[in-house]
């Protein structure tokens, strides 16, 4: 095995290989920049200019483009408030915050440095595990997905910040239920669409995240008087030493979390990146009120879960033939092309491919680091164009993207519908992150339900009788039961220490 894993890196290192795999992250940051073309886009646009290729570099820069849309989803979503991706949105939380006070160099420093970080530790363990991964996956069923659908769910308390519970449960389930418009998965028949043709393939969801998030950003930023652009010189704009100090524990903590959701089919990255950003919260302690304001720590943990999640998806892909996200079935496509069968006897027949892909994936996320750490600053210094002319931009922008998504005006109409939909919650201090939450868990929770109940002949106690989903509750349980606990607790320690000091005050 060693020798194979030797082989594959020298196939790896190559010159052409290392440019093939240059040209694949520098295109992914490009799309990634781009609201509403995602990994999955870019791929399937360069698949055919790849045709010619040898298999190993092909994969190589498709690779590329896949991690490497990652990271450019984060340059639009920490400077213009306007995720590229899905799983970029976490980022926005406190990305966004800290460029317009003028930190946004730091935050796409910290961002490239977790990237890189979490590609290390999920290549490590990729490599460390990939022959059990199978195995464990295999056992990974509708039951357990369901229990974890619910642990996301009930993980809203982390992002309703200082708004009620009861607010994040309703976007939440607003969420869900625009999840359910469209074509039921399981029967193929027609449901909320009031007849409307345009409905059946459902809501899209880019469109939804860029009207909530992008377009709703735009229309408060018109109700403003202060449109002076944002002011920080050159210095100001490199990581600082404390908020470097700050990276590199919520990234270790991100790439484990983000590696171990990612090998399993159907989670993703962006499901990790919000798991990894309730987690920087929960460890905070007294210091979790300030997310939401320009933490780096919440911009670090996500950032190293989605790198680490989107690598961990090969995972299945490469042992089952299953897709472990939406970029990897196109990515399914692309070996299928080339005549490689994804599956048990692929690390048999092709280690060299195999192993050389892997190794591949270091060499691209070192070359993002060594392109993009020394770029922060340029990259932030385009916030120093005024707010009149970059609102105007930006609605464009979204407005171009959504269009591209499906050729249709539908799509236009549907976003700026979603921005009016986002600029209302704002004003009336709902937060919109639970919709978009619940909209990624919905078909999920749906699709896993109806399975795991046709299992059981309609029976609820399968997701008892199983020993991951009851694990996976009993999680969630403790998720929502447990702060309240640990605060009666804390409440009862500090009154305690109270009266000891009021005791010995009087005896004094």
């Amino acid at each position: 095995m060693l020798t194979e894993i030797l082989n594959g890196a020298a196939a790896a290192v190559t010159p052409t290989n290392i440019l093939y795999c240059f040209i694949g992250v520098a295109l992914g940051t490009f799309v990634g920049m781009l609201p509403g073309l995602g990994s999955a886009t870019g791929i399937a646009l360069l698949l055919p200019l790849t045709l010619g290729l040898d298999p190993l570099g092909a994969l190589i820069m498709l690779a590329g483009v896949y991690y490497g849309s990652q990271y450019g989803a984060t340059i639009s979503t920490v400077l213009l408030a306007t995720p590229g991706d899905s799983s970029s949105t976490v980022v926005l939380f406190d990305g966004y915050p800290m460029a317009q006070q003028g930190r946004a160099g730091g935050a796409l420093a910290s961002a490239a440095i977790a990237s890189f970080v979490g590609g290390t530790l999920s290549l490590i363990a990729l490599m460390a595990t990939l022959p059990i991964i199978a195995t464990i996956a295999l056992k990974f069923g509708p039951p357990e997905t369901v229990a974890l659908a619910v642990l996301g769910l009930l993980s809203i308390a982390g992002f309703t910040g200082g708004n009620s519970i009861f607010k994040g449960i309703a976007g939440a389930a607003l969420g869900v239920a625009i999840a359910t418009v469209g074509l039921d998965a399981q029967s193929g028949v027609a449901r909320f669409t009031g007849g409307q043709v345009e409905l059946f393939g459902g809501l899209g969801y880019m469109e939804v995240i860029l009207g909530l998030i992008a377009v709703a950003e735009v229309f408060r930023q018109l109700g403003r008087v202060d449109t002076a652009p944002i002011k920080a010189g050159w210095r100001d704009m490199t990581i600082t030493r404390d908020e470097l100090r700050r990276t590199w524990a919520p990234a270790i903590r991100g790439a484990i979390l983000g590696f171990v959701l990612g090998v399993l089919p159907g989670v993703g990255a962006t499901l990790a990146s919000f798991f990894s950003y309730d987690v920087e919260k929960r460890v905070a302690g007294d210091r979790k009120k300030l997310f939401g304001t320009g933490m780096i720590e919440g911009i670090a943990g996500p950032e190293s879960a989605n790198n680490a999640a989107a690598q961990g998806s090969f995972a299945p892909t490469l042992t089952l033939g299953i897709p472990g996200s939406g970029t990897t079935a196109v990515l399914l496509g692309a070996f299928l092309i080339f005549g490689l069968q994804p599956g048990p006897l692929l690390l048999e027949q092709q280690p060299t491919l195999v192993w050389g892909l892997l190794i591949s994936f270091w060499v691209g996320n070192l070359l993002l680091l060594l392109l993009n750490l020394p770029l922060a600053p340029a990259f932030a210094y385009a916030l120093r164009i005024p707010h009149a002319l970059m609102y105007p931009i930006i609605l464009f922008l979204c407005l171009i993207s959504a269009y591209a998504i499906t050729n249709r005006m539908w799509s236009v109409w549907l976003c700026l519908i979603f921005g009016a939909v986002g600029y209302v919650m704002d004003k009336y201090n709902f937060p919109t992150v639970p919709v978009i939450l619940g909209l990624i868990l919905g078909p999920i929770l749906e699709v896993n339900l109806s399975r795991s109940l046709s299992i059981s002949h309609g029976s609820p106690m399968i997701f008892l009788t199983s020993p991951g989903s009851l694990a996976l509750l009993t999680l969630a349980l403790l998720l929502v039961v447990s702060p309240k606990v640990v605060g009666k607790l804390y409440q009862r320690w500090q009154a305690g220490l109270a009266d000891k000091d009021l005791t010995v005050k009087t005896q004094n």
